[in-house]
């Protein structure tokens, strides 16, 4: 599996708080059969997370690569970050002050929980047409898809990408909000399945029982695909596969 969503950089947002965490997360991970996570450190500046692209955020990558290597986990880290949605978004990611997904024309980005849609589409516009392509994280936790998912469904007729959280599927963000990700894994409105990982207590990056959960309400073909096969194709900066997104109406 690859992991395309994950806070497992030490010390530098609201997830792992040191190496000796990061590196519980990571054999974790490795144990769920993830072989590849990318690390998504906040881009939330109004939330004190200014984490620009810089040579301090690849030089703590490489030391946690060290530091994994040497525990004997066989697991790669790339790099990107979880961007929150803002009107200089197209113009940083034109810049390259923020980073997309492994260098590809794809990013992850954010909104806030109550946002309004309009402007959550004026952003993502003005991205796609400086030829960037959105993943949508954890849209089964905005307030404006569960009110109306048939937004998500737009999202997609776009060519916009959602995440899904695996602890929004197991219930660990409330019920609204489980059911709202089990109807758009269900529509086909999903493009993968991520941990959004911050510890290892809680929000782990163990994949493990989403991985069930999909196989059991989905088939293991849809649980390959939202687990393993499009976030390969996102990381590699591919075409995303097995989309055939149904409305709500």
């Amino acid at each position: 599996m690859t992991d395309v969503h994950s806070h497992i950089l030490p010390g530098i947002d609201d997830g792992s708080d040191s190496f000796e965490t990061s590196l519980r997360m990571l054999a974790l991970a490795e144990e769920s059969g993830v072989h590849t996570i990318v690390a998504t450190p906040h881009y939330d500046p109004q939330a004190g997370f200014d984490n620009h692209a810089s040579r301090d955020l690849l030089r703590l990558r490489h030391s946690l690569t060290e530091a994994a290597q040497a525990e004997g986990l066989d697991i790669s880290i790339r790099l990107g970050m979880e961007i929150m949605a803002s009107d200089d978004t197209p113009e940083l990611l034109e810049e390259g002050r923020l980073w997309t997904l492994c260098g590809t024309r794809y990013f992850l980005v954010e909104f806030l929980f109550d946002e309004e849609p309009a402007k959550c589409f004026e952003i993502l516009s003005r991205c796609r047409k400086r030829g960037f392509r959105p993943i949508i994280a954890h849209p089964e936790r905005y307030r404006f898809i569960r009110r109306d998912p048939q937004i998500a469904y737009e999202f997609c007729l776009r060519g916009y990408g959602l995440q899904i959280n695996k602890g929004s599927l197991l219930g660990r963000f409330g019920e609204e909000t489980r059911i709202t990700a089990m109807r758009l894994v269900s529509h086909g409105l999903a493009a993968c399945v991520a941990s959004d990982a911050h510890g290892a207590e809680r929000r782990t990056p163990h994949m493990g029982k989403a991985r069930e959960l999909l196989a059991a309400e989905f088939g293991e073909e849809y649980a390959e695909l939202l687990l393993t096969v499009n976030p390969a194709r996102i990381i590699a900066g591919g075409e995303l596969a097995g989309f055939e997104p149904r409305p709500f109406i």
